[in-house]
């Protein structure tokens, strides 16, 4: 299944730069580890905002629920998600 997923980051200014630094180095392996088992299709920045607008491939969704929970950033993020289908104009 096919879901657009947009998450906006809400780090508390005053976090510890230490405990800052290590979620955002564990938040990008674990995103770049969903890409490279194809779960994460796509990851596109929000331009001006922390944020992102993400496509992910999975079998439901309770798996999509599994990801985003495990999410490093997931406490500081709002989340909103799409299912996708098949647009009956689409030619691709």
């Amino acid at each position: 299944m096919l879901f657009a997923v947009r998450m906006t980051v809400n780090l508390p200014p005053d976090m510890d730069p230490d405990v800052r630094a290590s979620t955002l180095a564990a938040e990008k392996e674990y995103a770049r580890k969903l890409q490279h088992t194809g779960e994460w299709l796509h990851l596109w920045r929000c331009a001006g905002l922390y944020a992102n607008l993400s496509i992910f491939d999975v079998t439901g969704n309770d798996r999509l629920n599994e990801i985003l929970w495990e999410l490093p950033l997931f406490a500081y993020m709002d989340v909103t998600v799409t299912p996708l289908t098949r647009h009956a104009s689409a030619i691709g």
